[in-house]
């Protein structure tokens, strides 16, 4: 389990450092996970060592979420005075996300040829 998480913070360690010199304007964490993603696909498959701590991360993964609870108590009062615009937002967001995730999928379906393109649909009785 060491070995395990020595490699997850060496990748995240990693990824800050490509986002601070590289001036990226992604999250250093973000950046460590597709390395380690493409670490991983070089290498084949995850190794059982990485498998079995990545199963009990996520399995205790609801536990991440406490702090973030903690920050929502903290900040109640401020979620009430602009609940209005949080709620919009969500709203927006998730609809855009659904849409880029759809539109994505039929992009990359039509790629590997996994879905009748248009006028394959129109051919057909």
């Amino acid at each position: 389990m060491l070995k395990a998480i020595t490699t997850l913070l060496v990748f995240q360690l990693a990824g800050e450092i490509l986002a601070q010199f590289a001036g990226l304007p992604l999250p250093g964490p973000v950046l460590g996970m597709a390395l380690l993603m493409l670490a991983l696909l070089g290498f084949g498959r995850t190794p059982d060592w990485l498998n079995e701590t990545a199963d009990v991360l996520l399995r205790h993964f609801s536990l991440l979420f406490v702090p973030a609870s903690v920050g929502l108590m903290q900040y109640l009062s401020r979620i009430e005075a602009e609940w209005l615009p949080i709620v919009v937002t969500l709203i927006v967001s998730t609809v855009i996300s659904i849409a880029a995730s759809a539109l994505t999928f039929v992009a990359v379906a039509k790629l590997v040829g996994a879905a009748p393109r248009d006028d394959e649909r129109k051919a057909a009785p």
